[in-house]
């Protein structure tokens, strides 16, 4: 039954899909939909604004408009359908998008340095180095958030990079300065599921004993959400770990550096 109450209204235009809002939503009613945050039914909607404090460019406000009732009801069995939804998440995948097996959690090393000549050192181009002789620093598969399960052996103890994916394109240097000695999870925090990051998350610091988490992310108003997504983790685990946030520029410069 429809009837004239307050309720969110989203302006597209301010709207920048950060998804800082949707943390907040108790009710589950806000959802990143096609890089904006989208209502995602009037019933779900109790009207009363926790959200509108979490939106940088004051997209949110609260308007009185013809409406279907709140119904907590409703709210009650899509909350549950998302949990089980999240909770399928965290199962491990049998295949990942690509069709490659996802199944096989792998820890590496780095490939250790061969014997080099004279000759072929000097034939080798001075951009490789020589030192790391051109292995890569990742240690583990998969790297995306949404395929490592809190299982995954490599998460235990570790130390923690969590990298909005636009990071390893911008940085030139991403590997040297950022992955190395870390356990990297990779992700978009503007067009991937925020909720099912929270769980994932809150899992890991709840049984992996981590000892840091870096948080790796562009200037852009989006990956700021990043930032959301482990705060509200650390809340739904009760338990706190050193957290250094990093951020990044478009031109792959590094703007700031702070702890919490």
């Amino acid at each position: 039954m429809k009837t004239t109450r307050k309720i969110i209204q989203i302006d597209e235009e301010l709207c920048d899909g950060c998804g800082q809002c949707v943390p907040d939503c108790a009710e589950g009613s806000l959802k990143i939909i096609d890089g904006k945050a989208r209502l995602v039914a009037d019933k779900l909607c109790d009207g009363l604004g926790a959200c509108l404090g979490s939106c940088p460019t004051g997209a949110l406000k609260i308007i009185e408009r013809d409406a279907d009732e709140f119904d907590e009801k409703a709210v009650e069995e899509y909350l549950e359908q998302e949990k089980a939804k999240a909770a399928k998440v965290k199962e491990q995948p049998k295949t990942m998008d690509c069709g490659c097996a996802s199944s096989h959690i792998q820890s590496f090393a780095a490939r250790p340095l061969a014997a080099v000549s004279p000759c072929q050192s000097a034939n080798t181009p001075a951009r490789i180095d020589m030192a790391k002789g051109g292995s890569s620093e990742l240690t583990h598969w998969p790297v995306q958030i949404r395929l490592i399960p809190a299982h995954a052996p490599f998460l235990q103890n570790a130390d923690i990079l969590v990298a909005a994916d636009c990071t390893a394109v911008a940085a030139r240097n991403f590997q040297e300065k950022y992955l190395a000695g870390k356990t990297v999870m990779m992700g978009c925090p503007k067009f991937d599921d925020a909720e099912s990051y929270v769980q994932r998350f809150a899992e890991i610091i709840t049984t992996c004993n981590i000892k840091s988490l870096t948080i790796l992310i562009m200037e852009v108003p989006c990956c700021a959400s990043m930032n959301v997504i482990i705060q509200k983790a650390m809340e739904r685990a009760g338990k706190t770990v050193p957290v250094e946030q990093i951020t990044i520029s478009t031109r792959g410069e590094e703007l700031a550096r702070k702890t919490w």
